[in-house]
């Protein structure tokens, strides 16, 4: 019989383990706090049933399994949940009455605190096999110990006690391996999840006929929408002019039925606002575990801006091709002893300063006298004297292009060729149009460069731009032996203030934070990022840690000044925490100093937020 009702726990616990594991995925939405109290309520309800189907093997003591759902309230749950779980507990073996009593509650107490110590030493997010059986050892070693207090010693335990505490073992160690699993599941599932929906590009998933199944943040946004869930169960049709939608639900149909993907595919998309906008996208056939065609995925990318770039280069290119069609070329041929044989009237006409040395049978050296004496070329001091005559003279018996800077800001371009015979032609045309062009590209890859450096939210640096400067100011001060300082700067209860007031006004907060950061970074070596998110950071070559905490503490007071509201906050308005960190630590890669200011930040959060820590050291400003 008492095997009989231990088998009945055994069930329990496994359909207590069973319905959280169904219930978590409808409170999913849950706070963590929300979580772990649930957490521990189930498991406190299934130590309750437990007990309910005991056996009582002793007078006023019960054999049942409520150990075993402590535990992994404990371990699984953290504090929180096992204080549930240990107060419904306890309250239900008082009720019961017996003997018994106190010895349970300290067997209550003994699994509770060792579990909170299994789930100490393995962390919260950890989830593996050793977990599991530090969670079954803690039950069968709570029971042993109360088992030898009880009977009197080692020498009066039952073999059939022994066989309760492997028992105990067992079914501790099966409902940890599978909350391990459960665990690692959804674990896995989050992370795809998030993947999908805070990735930068529109990502969707459709079915068979062409629903959204899934989008992310992006897709929902862009139609309007504030969360991803709202494009469930809508079509194109529902977003888009019915001509349209029809050729996007045509393709997707002919994807799924051919099984073809298409990849890169541009298109131009027409808003409602009449404007028109390019998209590059892909979309793959998405089939289940037999082969049987469920949906498809696409990933669609807007290239307007690139498309933009790329036609302004292009148009660039035709004129500076058009530029050099239309260029009247100068012909002029020497021979071999270096003396002018035929020239045109536009050769002539090039060098103005010098046509009229440029005469048939005129020497080369004659000629370069003439273009230095009379200041021809820009790059020619009139002082440069016989060397430069010998040596430009000599050029021209080798192939070779070169070019010409003029007095007048022109440019020309001098293309000289061998013939066999050991004659020179030269070929001059006017570049000063090509020169301009080339300008203008350089200035529009400047530009392009300057946009995939900054932020498009706040208009400060970026992540990618931070990373450059970072190593180059750390190589630049390892081998100075001088001061870098780095300030990363977290934005207190952001979080609240996105819930609070919407991302746009967050957004907008963000872009305040972006100003006063760029007041602070005044020095043109100085760099102000948004690291990520709602975290900043402020590069400081040549200043050492005094100079970065009075820096910081300078930015604090101007965030105060500024005085955004913020109602979730103790401080009603929006506040940083701000970590210090130092080359001069002896930080051996830029990466160490980043974490150390991450450390630094953390503690600052750590002591209360709108504060400032530095490594290694003491909070500077309160």
């Amino acid at each position: 019989m008492p095997w009989q009702i231990l088998i009945g726990n055994v069930a329990a616990v496994a359909l207590v383990i069973s319905v959280w594991m169904h219930l978590h995925y409808k409170l999913y939405r849950l706070s963590k706090v929300q979580a772990e109290l649930g957490f521990g309520l189930m498991m406190g309800l299934g130590a309750i049933l437990s007990m309910l189907l005991s056996v009582e093997v002793d007078s006023g003591y019960f054999l049942d399994l409520r150990s075993t759902l402590l535990a992994v309230s404990a371990v699984y749950g953290g504090p929180l949940a096992v204080l549930m779980t240990a107060a419904l507990t306890s309250v239900q073996r008082i009720s019961m009455g017996g003997a018994g009593v106190e010895p349970a509650l300290i067997s209550i107490v003994l699994v509770s605190v060792f579990g909170l110590a299994v789930h100490v030493r393995f962390g919260r997010g950890s989830a593996d096999v050793k977990k599991a059986l530090a969670c079954a050892v803690t039950v069968a070693a709570v029971t042993l110990a109360m088992s030898i207090f009880h009977r009197g010693g080692w020498s009066h335990i039952t073999t059939v006690s022994l066989a309760v505490i492997g028992v105990k073992f067992a079914a501790t160690l099966a409902a940890a391996s599978v909350i391990t699993y459960f665990h690692a599941f959804t674990l896995e599932r989050d992370i795809l999840k998030a993947a999908l929906t805070q990735a930068p590009d529109f990502h969707y998933v459709k079915d068979r006929n062409s629903r959204f199944v899934v989008t992310n943040l992006n897709v929902a946004r862009n139609h309007d929408r504030t969360k991803s869930s709202e494009m469930v169960g809508l079509t194109d049709f529902d977003l888009y002019p019915s001509e349209m939608a029809q050729a996007f639900f045509d393709r997707e149909q002919e994807i799924m039925a051919t099984g073809e993907p298409i990849v890169d595919f541009e298109e131009p998309l027409v808003q409602e606002n009449g404007r028109e906008r390019w998209s590059m996208t892909s979309k793959i056939p998405l089939r289940n575990r037999h082969g049987d065609l469920i949906g498809l995925s696409g990933v669609t990318r807007d290239i307007t801006e690139k498309k933009r770039l790329v036609q302004e280069a292009l148009d660039s290119k035709n004129v500076l091709s058009q530029a050099m069609m239309e260029m009247s070329d100068g012909l002029a041929m020497f021979n071999s002893a270096g003396r002018l044989v035929f020239c045109n009237d536009q050769y002539r006409a090039a060098f103005p300063r010098s046509a009229d040395a440029r005469q048939p049978g005129a020497d080369i050296t004659d000629i370069l006298q003439a273009v230095m004496r009379n200041g021809e070329r820009i790059d020619v001091s009139p002082e440069a004297g016989e060397d430069w005559i010998e040596t430009e003279a000599a050029q021209l018996f080798l192939t070779h292009d070169s070019e010409i800077p003029m007095f007048d800001g022109r440019w020309l371009r001098q293309r000289t060729r061998l013939a066999a015979d050991g004659s020179a032609l030269v070929v001059v045309s006017d570049i000063t149009s090509m020169k301009h062009s080339e300008e203008r590209l350089t200035q529009l890859a400047l530009k392009m460069k300057g946009l995939a450096d900054t932020d498009a939210l706040t208009g400060i640096a970026n992540r990618r731009a931070f990373n450059e400067a970072i190593s180059e100011e750390f190589a630049r001060a390892r081998r100075a032996e001088s001061a870098l300082s780095l300030l990363l700067i977290d934005v207190d209860h952001f979080k609240a203030y996105n819930d609070t007031y919407g991302h746009l006004e967050g957004d907008n907060c963000l872009r305040m934070i972006g100003e006063v950061l760029r007041s602070i970074a005044k020095r043109p070596c100085d760099l102000a990022a948004r690291f990520g998110g709602e975290e900043f950071a402020i590069l400081l070559p040549g200043t050492d840690r005094d100079g970065a905490l009075r820096l910081a503490k300078i930015l604090r007071s101007a965030l105060h000044r500024q005085a955004i509201p913020h109602s979730e906050s103790s401080k009603a308005i929006v506040t940083v925490s701000i970590g210090a960190a130092n080359i001069l630590d002896r930080f051996a890669t830029p990466a160490d100093l980043v974490a150390a200011a991450d450390q630094a930040l953390y503690a600052a959060k750590k002591h209360g937020r709108d504060c400032v820590e530095a490594a290694l050291g003491q909070a500077r400003a309160a």
